[in-house]
C-alpha cells in the first residue's frame, strides 16, 4: 500500500508532535480514569438528563392545579425558570436556540402563579416576547390543555381524547397500539382528564388575558381547517366535531366501561417494575393529575408511587434545581462499558464486571405493550433502571455490544442472556427493512393529522440511526459477509436494512439523525455500522457519506451541529465544536479506514486540545433528541464517553496502519 506524498507528511508532522502514541495513550488514560471515578458502587453510570425550563414550569402549574402547595419547590422552580429567561424576554427548549413559545408561555405563566408581577420589567418584556410569537393561539394542543386546567383555555376548542380509544380493538385502523409507545402513555391519562376536566378556578389577577393578542372573550381560537375539501386533517377535524357532541352526551355503560378500562391500563403500568408511567416526564405528570381526577386518595399505595417516581427526576445542587425528563443508567452504562473496553480496559476488569452483572439484571423478561404485534419471546432493555412495559431497540443494540466485551464468571448466563436479546431485536425489523425505536411498524402516516398530534411523535417509524447501529452489532458479533451473500434468512434481513439505509441517504450524503442532533450523528452511525457488517467502505455511496462529514469540518478541527437542523436542514452540519458530535464524526470517517486523512488528524487535535486536565470534556450544547422540533436533551455522560471511544477507535486504526505500512522505528 502507497499513501499519497501528503498523507505522510501530515501524518508524520501531527503524529510526531501532539498525537504521539505518548499523548494519546495519556488523553485516553485520564479519560479512563474520570469515568471510572463516575461508576455508582452497583456498577452502573447515570448521568444527568439536562432539558429546557419547561418541566418546572410544568411542575408550577401542578401544584397550583392539585392545591398541593409546596412553596419550597415552587420557588426552586421559579428560580430555575427565572435564570434560563433569554435576552429577548423567551424562553428557549435547546442551547443556544431562539424564543419559542410554548416554553415562553408556560415560563411567563408559572413566573405569574410564584408570584412575580405582570408589572416587573423582566415579565413586561417576556410579554412582549410571546405576543411577537403569536401568543397562547400559536400554542400546541398538550401546552393549551394545561391551562385548560387552570381556565386559561377553552375547553371547546381543544381537540377531544375520548376515553373510548382503549376500547377499540387492535384490528381496528385507529387504536391506541396504532401509536408511538411514548403517545399512548401520554394520551392514556389526558383522555381521563379530558373526560372530568377538572379546572381550577384563579383568581383574576393571575389570568392570561394579556397573552391573547385579540383577546380570550369571543376569539374563535378553533383549529383551522386546510383549504382543500378532502384531507386527513379536514376528515379528523369533522370528526372531532362528532365527538363533541358525543362526548357531552356519552353512551353511559360504554363510557363507564371505557373509564374503567383507561384507568386499569394507566395503573398496570405505573406499578412493580416501572418508574412511573413510562418512565418519562409528561407521562407521569400526566397520570398523578388523572389519579387525582379519579378521586384517589393522597394515602393510596399507588399515589404515592406516583409522586415518589415524579420526585425522583428532581436534581438538587447547591445554586440550582432541575428536573430530569427521565432517567438514563442502562444508556449511559452501555455506551461507558463499550468505550472503556475499547479503549484497552481489561475485559476482567472489576468496574466492567460489575457493569455487565448490573446489565444482565436489567433484562426485561415482561411481554410489554410491543407484544401487541410481535409474538418473540420477552427480552430487552429499557432506558431507565425499571421501565418492564417499554423495553426499547436502541438500548438493546447498545447493551449486547457491551456484554460481548465483558468476560464474566457466568458466561452460560451472560450467553444466553445475549441470545434472548438478540432473538428480540431481530423480531423487531419493520417492513421496509429498518429499525424503530419501541415498536414495529407504527408508520400510518395518516395519523399526523389528527388533531392531538402537534408534538411532531404520534408514530415510531424506522430510522437510519437504529438501523445502522442493529447493522454494527450484526458485525460485531460475526454477522459479516458471508452472512450477506448467502441466500439465508439472515442474508435477507441484511440486504433490506441496508437497502433502507440506501433508500433514506440524502442527496448531499448525509442521513438524518433521529436519535441525536442530527445528521452527523446519523452519518456517523451509518458508516460505522456499514463497516461493522464488512461493506466495501470504497463505494461511491459509502464515499459520498465521507465526504459530507469531511465538509463540515469546523476550521478549529472538530465538528458541531445544533437542533436548528431539524428545523432547517440547510444548517445541517452547522455549528459551535462539540466534544460528542467531533467524536461522532471522527469515528463515522475512521469507518472508511483512511486514518491518516487530515480531517481525522485534526479532529483528533481538537479532542486532545480540548480535553480538561481530569480526563473530561466540556460541553454546553444539546446533542441528544426526544421529539425533533419539539423536546431535546442533554446527555452529561456525551461528553466524555463518545471521546474516548473516538480515540480508542483511531488507536486501534493507528496501530494496524503502522503494523502494515510503516517501520518499527515510527
Amino acid at each position: 500500500m502507497h499513501l499519497p506524498a501528503s498523507h505522510l507528511i501530515a501524518f508524520e508532522s501531527l503524529f510526531q508532535a501532539e498525537h504521539s502514541s505518548i499523548v494519546l495513550k495519556d488523553a485516553i488514560r485520564r479519560a479512563q480514569e474520570n469515568l471510572l471515578h463516575l461508576q455508582s458502587e452497583d456498577g452502573y453510570w447515570q448521568g444527568e438528563l439536562l432539558v429546557d425550563s419547561t418541566l418546572c414550569s410544568d411542575t408550577i402549574q401542578y401544584l397550583h392545579w392539585s392545591g398541593r402547595h409546596d412553596e419550597i419547590l415552587q420557588e426552586r422552580c421559579a428560580e430555575h425558570i427565572r435564570a434560563r429567561q433569554l435576552p429577548d424576554g423567551g424562553w428557549n427548549i435547546y442551547e443556544g436556540g431562539p424564543s419559542e413559545i410554548n416554553a415562553s408561555v408556560k415560563a411567563y405563566f408559572a413566573l405569574k402563579l410564584s408570584g412575580d408581577s405582570q408589572a416587573d420589567p423582566r415579565m413586561k418584556k417576556a410579554r412582549a416576547n410571546i405576543l411577537r410569537l403569536g401568543g397562547i393561539p400559536c400554542m400546541n394542543t398538550y401546552a393549551k390543555l394545561y391551562l385548560a386546567l387552570l381556565g386559561q383555555f377553552p375547553w371547546k376548542f381543544l381537540p377531544t381524547l375520548p376515553v373510548e380509544l382503549f376500547l377499540l380493538p387492535s384490528w381496528f385502523p385507529f387504536n391506541v397500539y396504532e401509536m408511538s409507545s411514548w403517545s399512548r402513555a401520554m394520551i392514556a391519562p389526558l383522555a381521563l382528564l379530558n373526560h372530568f376536566k377538572p379546572t381550577r378556578t384563579l383568581p383574576p389577577h393571575l389570568h392570561l388575558h394579556e397573552l391573547y393578542p385579540a383577546g380570550m372573550e369571543g376569539t374563535d381560537l378553533s383549529l383551522r381547517q386546510d383549504p382543500q375539501f378532502w384531507t386527513w386533517r379536514n376528515f379528523f377535524l369533522r370528526c372531532d366535531s362528532f365527538l363533541k357532541i358525543y362526548d357531552r352526551f356519552p353512551i353511559q355503560s360504554l363510557r363507564r366501561h371505557a373509564l374503567t378500562v383507561a384507568r386499569q391500563w394507566m395503573i398496570e403500568r405505573m406499578g412493580n417494575g416501572s418508574e412511573g408511567l413510562a418512565a418519562i416526564f409528561p407521562a407521569m405528570l400526566n397520570s398523578l393529575m388523572a389519579l387525582q381526577a379519579l378521586g384517589t386518595p393522597a394515602e393510596d399505595p399507588i399515589f404515592q408511587k406516583a409522586e415518589q417516581d415524579f420526585r425522583g427526576l428532581f436534581v438538587e445542587t447547591g445554586d440550582d434545581f432541575r428536573i430530569q425528563p427521565c432517567l438514563s443508567p442502562v444508556w449511559d452504562t452501555a455506551i461507558t462499558a463499550i468505550s472503556l473496553a475499547e479503549s484497552g480496559l481489561s475485559s476482567s476488569h472489576s468496574a466492567l464486571q460489575a457493569a455487565g452483572r448490573w446489565l444482565e439484571k436489567r433484562e426485561v423478561r415482561f411481554r410489554g405493550d410491543w407484544a401487541q404485534k410481535i409474538s418473540a419471546e420477552a427480552s430487552g432493555w429499557a432506558f431507565e433502571h425499571e421501565n418492564k412495559y417499554y423495553p426499547d431497540t436502541d438500548d438493546t443494540m447498545m447493551v449486547l455490544m457491551a456484554l460481548r466485551l465483558i468476560a464474566t464468571d457466568q458466561p452460560e448466563v451472560r450467553n444466553a442472556c445475549m441470545s434472548r436479546g438478540l432473538r428480540w431485536l431481530l423480531s423487531f425489523q419493520c417492513k421496509d427493512g429498518g429499525w424503530a425505536a419501541f415498536d414495529r411498524d407504527i408508520t400510518q402516516t395518516w395519523l399526523e393529522d389528527v388533531p392531538f398530534a402537534d408534538h411532531n411523535a404520534i408514530l415510531d417509524p424506522s430510522c437510519s440511526d437504529l438501523t445502522a447501529r442493529m447493522l454494527e452489532l450484526l458485525g460485531k458479533i460475526g454477522w459479516k459477509k458471508t452472512a450477506r451473500e448467502s441466500n439465508s434468512a439472515e442474508s435477507a434481513l441484511i440486504r433490506n436494512a441496508i437497502g433502507f439505509l440506501r433508500r433514506t441517504q440524502e442527496s448531499d450524503g448525509s442521513w438524518y439523525g433521529r436519535w441525536g442532533v442530527n445528521y452527523i450523528y446519523g452519518t456517523w452511525q451509518v458508516l460505522r455500522g456499514l463497516e461493522a457488517i464488512g461493506m466495501d467502505m470504497q463505494q461511491s455511496w459509502i464515499q459520498h457519506g465521507r465526504n459530507w462529514l469531511e465538509s463540515c469540518q469546523n476550521p478549529d478541527g472538530g465538528w458541531g451541529e445544533t437542533c436548528a437542523s431539524y428545523e432547517d436542514p440547510t444548517l445541517k452540519g452547522k455549528g459551535p465544536s462539540t466534544a460528542s458530535q467531533t467524536a461522532w464524526a471522527l469515528m463515522g470517517l475512521c469507518a472508511c479506514g483512511d486514518f491518516t486523512r487530515v480531517s481525522i488528524l485534526r479532529g483528533i487535535q481538537w479532542l486532545i486540545r480540548h480535553q480538561n486536565p481530569d480526563g473530561s470534556w466540556t460541553e454546553n450544547a444539546t446533542t441528544g433528541t426526544g421529539f425533533p422540533k419539539v423536546f431535546y436533551l442533554k446527555y452529561d455522560l456525551y461528553r466524555n464517553n463518545w471521546p474516548l471511544l473516538a480515540l480508542a477507535t483511531y488507536q486501534k486504526g493507528i496501530i494496524r496502519l503502522s503494523a502494515e505500512n510503516f517501520s518499527p522505528n515510527l
